[in-house]
């Protein structure tokens, strides 16, 4: 797990660069690969013309359910962006239970949306994906605890109860662990986090795992304030990892490279377009999310914070998709 976690931040903290519109060589094969290898292009190509019959059928594999995680998405199927390629799109909701490299691997879905950390895991074990888009450009994991607690640095965790996702989204509290040298089996009472914050809400965990986009937005609307709350952010700790990416299988690159840029091209084109018109986009996850499961207001606090992981300060919207060794990691976000 140690060799892992240090190639995790080796290779998502420095990200492997890849200049705006230019695609990137597809990787050699290799029985049991460690790393995510660049393979199609990370950025929307030039606009070409609409290829003619019958349209292409693909589905996406999301990693959770429809929210403004995914807005890019959903705004392209809804604009006619997939329409527009000659492709007949559909989006898969994602859930506990469901793994999105799996998914590809097995033939339900054709490409998938995971945290890199997760998708180089699945990379290490040998299965033939590659990140064809790298559509968050940092970390929105953070640690959060209220002031009583008295967690005010990560070194304070030390002998206190943590809540930690797993299922693929440990890896960059793990990479903290090894950072600050502490067991986590020994140093701290990690605990198993679920989908909810009403443990941490109840005091059953003294710090707890949370979005920017999300749960950290549940909390405060529970009626918690930003001043009673500290912040870890993962990115600040210098163990920050790149999300949520959008991949495919080796085989689909190399055997329909066209279907494949122009997906890409009109996702990005759909992130491109949640960005400039943000109300639409929470209009548009709102018409696919599980009804009573969210509220447009909740929809709209994440689409900003989202917004701000997809476009950090210093990017442009016609970088959305690279993976960038020259970008600065972005400032903490603010409360």
């Amino acid at each position: 797990m140690r060799r892992f976690i240090m190639i995790a931040i080796a290779l998502l903290t420095v990200a492997c660069s890849a200049p705006a519109a230019q695609p990137t060589a597809a990787p050699a094969p290799a029985p049991k690969p460690t790393t995510a290898p660049a393979a199609a292009p990370t950025t929307a190509p030039a606009v070409a013309a609409k290829p003619s019959g019958p349209a292409d059928k693909v589905k996406l594999q999301l990693k959770w359910v429809p929210q403004a995680q995914f807005a890019g998405y959903f705004v392209a199927l809804d604009k006619g962006y997939y329409k527009d390629e000659n492709l007949d799109v559909e989006i898969l909701p994602g859930g506990p239970d469901i793994v999105s490299e799996q998914q590809v691997v097995n033939g339900q879905a054709d490409f998938g949306i995971d945290w890199v950390a997760s998708f180089l895991a699945f990379r290490d074990k040998g299965l033939p994906l590659v990140d064809i888009s790298q559509v968050y450009q940092s970390s929105g994991l953070m640690l959060i605890s209220k002031k009583s607690t008295g967690i005010n640095k990560a070194e304070d965790l030390k002998g206190k109860s943590v809540g930690v996702w797993y299922g693929g989204n440990e890896f960059e509290f793990l990479a903290l662990m090894d950072k600050l040298g502490y067991d986590p089996d020994k140093d701290l009472n990690v605990i198993k986090q679920g989908f909810t914050m009403d443990p941490f809400l109840a005091g059953q965990m003294e710090a707890a795992s949370a979005m920017t986009y999300n749960e950290y937005q549940v909390v405060l609307e529970s009626g918690l304030k930003a001043d009673d709350l500290n912040i870890l952010r993962y990115n600040d700790e210098g163990v920050g990892m790149l999300e949520d990416n959008l991949f495919t299988s080796e085989t689909m690159v190399k055997t329909k490279p066209d279907l494949v840029q122009r997906f890409v091209r009109a996702s990005l084109k759909g992130w491109q377009s949640a960005i400039d018109d943000q109300k639409f986009a929470v209009d548009t996850v709102m018409k696919y999310a599980e009804q009573g499961s969210t509220t447009a207001d909740h929809q709209t606090r994440m689409m900003g914070e989202v917004a701000k992981l997809v476009v950090p300060q210093g990017m442009g919207k016609d970088q959305i998709g690279v993976m960038d060794a020259g970008r600065s990691r972005p400032p903490p976000t603010s409360r």
